[in-house]
């Protein structure tokens, strides 16, 4: 009886109409999908977050274990060889599913995840926690299809609905997190028919992973500033200058990714990058670049950052994942953003916090070209008050990082300018 409520097919012919009570039945049984998602993805965020927090704490109390580093990227590298052949692609492995399903994501990919994140973490790798958190709410989302029976039109509401979920349960972001499930897959197009099923599971996961007791990074609310041409052109100057360090990210990192695949055995490649990584910490004499980062991009609202910090966080990121190390890149895209923003308020005549914040959810919007997700990301954590001069700023970004993106997956659904109409249609790891 319940895989018949979930498949759908008790519906008289009558009532398969576009009715109240299609409408009602539809949000009902999205509700009860919805919520067991976000129970799943909301449950694994909370584990998530913890352990993350004790990885970092331990390891910034420890510095010796930096050193470690190969020999933790070496068993990551084995467990993926061994044991995660298919689900090794991460993110790029979900979009492709909700673009051509072909098989049931494998629950293997959880722990594969799980650990391999918080090993990078805990031995000094620069990485974030998106990813894990994306793939995870994927992963279990998509056990569902086969408990509840659903048909292939229906796994891809769901699994775009796992992604929401762990977006916004990693972040305390349930409006962007249901955005950035809808958006993420197909670049410059939406599929609104997934909008109540990314919303419900977003706003549940959220609300299971504060349930756990988890609390997120508070940012400074921004302060509103008098829009005048003067301050939006500065606005759209630094919104370029995000969209081409995100630019600049996602060919680096996809570039370091090429050359460590000439190493034919893949459990060297996360050593031979985990030395370059150790190596680059002992010249600089600090972990700041390393982990996720936080305190620095807290730090980088209040007072102006080194121009160096966001191109050492850059390069450190893009080579530990480049290299096969696991974690996100978002956490360390708000890093670099934030600081790049920092930075700029020493020439730009734009508040300190404000150019932090824009870069935050600039440099993001311009790498995952989700520019309406990262504007909404930037309402939910700094408030309104700035909110045309953050909207600018993913925009801008958007448009100037082109092509490029950390998702080699990704559709193009509408072209970023209609000289680049014939690349419609196609992956962006085949532009």
């Amino acid at each position: 009886m319940a895989r018949q409520f979930f498949s759908f097919y008790w519906l008289p012919a009558r009532l398969r109409a576009i009715t109240t009570t299609t409408y009602a039945l539809f949000l009902l049984r999205w509700m009860v999908i919805s919520a067991l998602i976000g129970g799943l993805a909301g449950t694994a965020s909370a584990v998530f977050l913890v352990a993350l927090d004790w990885a970092t704490h331990w390891r910034e109390t420890h510095l010796w274990i930096i050193g470690l580093l190969p020999v933790a990227g070496f068993f990551i590298g084995l467990a993926y060889h061994l044991f995660g052949s298919r689900v090794v692609r991460g993110n790029n492995l979900i979009l492709d599913e909700i673009h051509a399903p072909q098989r049931l994501i494998s629950l293997r990919l959880v722990p594969l995840v799980l650990g391999g994140t918080l090993l990078t973490h805990l031995f000094g790798g620069s990485a974030g926690r998106e990813g894990t958190a994306v793939q995870m709410g994927g992963a279990l989302a998509d056990q569902l299809t086969r408990l509840l029976r659903l048909r292939p039109r229906d796994r891809r509401l769901l699994l775009i609905a796992g992604m929401s979920a762990g977006f916004a349960s990693v972040f305390g972001t349930p409006l962007a997190g249901a955005v950035f499930g809808l958006e993420v897959f197909l670049l410059g197009s939406m599929r609104y028919d997934a909008l109540l099923p990314s919303f419900l599971a977003a706003v549940s996961a959220d609300l299971v992973t504060r349930a756990w007791g988890v609390d997120h990074t508070h940012y400074p609310q921004l302060a509103s500033l008098l829009i005048t041409p003067a301050t939006l052109l500065w606005a759209l100057v630094a919104g370029i200058l995000f969209g081409l360090v995100a630019r600049s990210f996602a060919a680096l990192t996809h570039w370091i990714g090429k050359k460590f695949a000439r190493i034919s055995y893949a459990p060297f490649r996360p050593v031979v990058g985990g030395v370059l990584v150790v190596v680059c910490v002992w010249v600089l004499g600090t972990t700041r670049y390393i982990g996720l980062g936080v305190p620095v991009i807290v730090e980088a609202f209040h007072t102006p950052l080194a121009p160096t910090d966001f191109a050492w966080k850059l390069l450190l990121t893009a080579l530990t994942l480049g290299c096969g190390f696991k974690g996100g890149e978002v956490t360390p895209l708000f890093f670099i953003g934030a600081a790049l923003g920092s930075a700029l308020s020493v020439v730009v005549p734009l508040p300190v916090a404000l150019l932090a914040g824009m870069g935050f959810v600039g440099v993001f919007a311009g790498a995952a070209n989700t520019p309406l997700a990262c504007t909404l990301m930037g309402l939910e954590l700094f408030g309104a008050q700035a909110g045309v001069y953050l909207a600018l700023a993913c925009v801008v970004a958007y448009l100037f990082s082109g092509h490029r993106g950390i998702y080699s997956a990704q559709v193009i659904g509408q072209a970023k300018h209609l000289r680049l109409g014939r690349q419609q249609g196609k992956r962006l790891g085949d532009v």
